[in-house]
């Protein structure tokens, strides 16, 4: 069910914000502090139900493994709608966008399609199931209008699974066999994830011709002419040889340089070489470099482009190494990424706030000084994720959304989507649609109703967004009972200072220690409350409304 503008009005309202009101202005943006909002767009909102089946696909698939509808235009409807702008969202990543393979396979859990973007046929095309390249272009220029960055999720390791619609590509691009088997770099590299998912040979430099299924396919569609040109003139003016990832590499940069992308997410990056990695940023980066010139007008902030590695597996503990087996150690940050997925949020998470907290600052400010990791606690592919009944969604947006590093934000984290779908097997437990019914309706779950679960994560997103020092500051604790913690931040001509007090008894005044942050007669706002206190003897007395505090210097 489409959220009505009256029902986001309803729900803003209770958030303290108005859905017609503009954003507030948010402290200058920081990737290190960013908060990505991750979706997969056949699953978030359809615009169109025109396009809700292309290419002869049809809904014979198994529970939860097949096209539901959503698409680009929805997408935008909600960015136009300000629902991401009440998140504090300040970063939109999107499941690829590209032509999927057009029939489908069983993985062994029952018929499944591409839905989820990452079995590509045609990197070049946008998949007709989501839109159009004007949907596209309408998308990420609805979110710039918003100061909403666009990543783009690349996938150089392989193409899509073969079908009796979806011939495999020639054996000088792919390899078929062996299926990977993890143990060091060459079972890791050189291998098929999944059996039937074809591995781009990115260690190759003997040239190649195009495949001929898409050779063939641009001239039914009228532009293989246009195509080969723009390849021959990457190839002469970068001198690259046309081996197979260098195509790849050049299909992805025209996404950014067509739309104006801020940066990608790059998929199964431990399966593939580093130093590939390196070479897409600096192509991709030019071609950004060549956007920003010829859209002055639409930079967003110092048009910085930003790069996030999913390197399944690694853990901030990790710091700058991580070990591929067989006595290799790979720094993923040398290679062209400014940030890696953390994936040990969803278990670290079970211990106490100071625990996650105090563990990510000390490898933040230590061996990862100067990159940044983005936190989550659950996504589209992880089976074990802090919170499948959404039993705690309280807990988990204050512990995602106040970690020090970046965030992101899986759809439906902040409606409490469940992610234990019975019906489904395997990981499409955890790619249900978004559960916009639950949230119109206000439903009621155990212990909570849904749009207070929405109200809690826009504010805890709302302070994010206002205060860089969250995901780049310094952390400190400053009480145990209730607890309470200082972030700070200082750098890049800005300062910024904040105290957060987590399970608060309510009911009645309790004081909360600010010392050493905000000076005795100074004046705070708790941004949770909205109401504003005056700092006495190294603390403020709360209202006892709420059991989350959010201090700021009152402006």
């Amino acid at each position: 069910m489409k959220l009505t503008s009256i029902a986001l009005s309803i729900l803003l309202a209770a958030s303290g914000t108005s859905a017609l009101a503009a954003p507030p202005k948010p402290m200058p943006f920081m990737w290190e502090n960013a908060t990505v909002y991750f979706l997969l767009t056949d699953r978030f909102a359809n615009g169109d139900r025109s396009n809700d089946l292309a290419y002869g696909r049809k809904a014979d698939a198994a529970p939860l493994r097949g096209y539901l509808g959503g698409d680009l235009k929805g997408l935008t409807a909600k960015v136009k709608e300000g629902y991401f702008d009440s998140l504090g969202v300040n970063a939109i990543w999107l499941t690829p966008p590209v032509e999927q393979i057009h029939a489908g396979t069983d993985e062994g859990t029952g018929k499944s399609y591409g839905f989820h973007g990452y079995w590509a046929s045609d990197f070049t095309a946008i998949d007709a199931n989501l839109g159009t390249e004007q949907d596209f272009r309408d998308f990420v220029d609805a979110a710039h209008a918003r100061g909403i960055r666009v990543l783009l999720d690349v996938v150089m390791n392989h193409t899509g699974p073969v079908t009796e619609a979806d011939p495999v590509w020639p054996a000088d691009w792919v390899r078929t066999s062996p299926t990977c088997a993890h143990k060091d770099a060459p079972t890791t590299i050189s291998c098929t994830l999944v059996a039937n998912l074809p591995d781009v040979r990115t260690e190759s430099d003997t040239p190649v011709a195009l495949p001929p299924a898409l050779a063939e396919k641009w001239k039914k569609e009228g532009r293989y002419e246009r195509e080969v040109k723009e390849l021959d003139d990457f190839f002469a003016r970068t001198g690259y040889p046309r081996a197979p990832r260098y195509y790849l590499m050049k299909w992805h940069a025209d996404w950014v340089r067509k739309y104006g992308l801020d940066g990608y997410r790059a998929d199964t990056v431990k399966h593939t070489e580093a130093g590939v990695w390196k070479e897409l940023r600096t192509v991709t980066e030019a071609a950004h470099d060549e956007w920003k010139k010829a859209n002055p007008g639409k930079v967003l902030g110092d048009g910085k482009f930003f790069t996030v590695a999913e390197v399944y597996n690694y853990s901030i503990g990790h710091g700058r190494e991580f070990d591929m087996g067989g006595g290799v150690r790979t720094d993923f940050y040398a290679n062209g990424f400014d940030s890696l997925i953390n994936f040990s949020l969803p278990n670290d998470a079970k211990g106490g706030y100071e625990s996650v907290f105090a563990k990510f600052d000390a490898q933040l400010r230590g061996p990862l000084r100067g990159k940044s990791v983005l936190n989550y606690l659950d996504s589209h592919d992880d089976g074990n994720p802090f919170d499948a009944a959404r039993a705690k969604p309280f807990e988990s947006a204050s512990k995602l959304l106040l970690a020090p590093g970046a965030a992101q934000i899986y759809y439906g984290d902040e409606t409490a989507r469940r992610l234990d779908i019975a019906e489904a097997v395997g990981d499409a437990k955890l790619r249900s649609m978004m559960n916009w019914d639950d949230l119109s309706n206000n439903a009621q779950r155990e212990g909570y109703r849904v749009a207070d679960v929405r109200a809690h994560w826009a504010k805890l997103g709302q302070f994010r967004r206002a205060h860089v020092s969250i995901g780049a500051g310094a952390h400190a604790r400053l009480a145990d009972a209730p607890y309470t913690f200082s972030r700070t931040y200082a750098g890049t001509g800005m300062s910024d200072k904040v105290v957060v007090a987590l399970d608060v008894p309510v009911g009645k005044p309790v004081a909360i220690k600010v010392g050493g942050i905000f000076a005795n007669g100074s004046k705070v706002r708790d941004a949770y409350a909205g109401v504003t206190y005056t700092v006495t003897n190294g603390t403020v007395r709360t209202g006892g409304k709420f059991s989350t505090v959010l201090l700021e210097a009152a402006r």
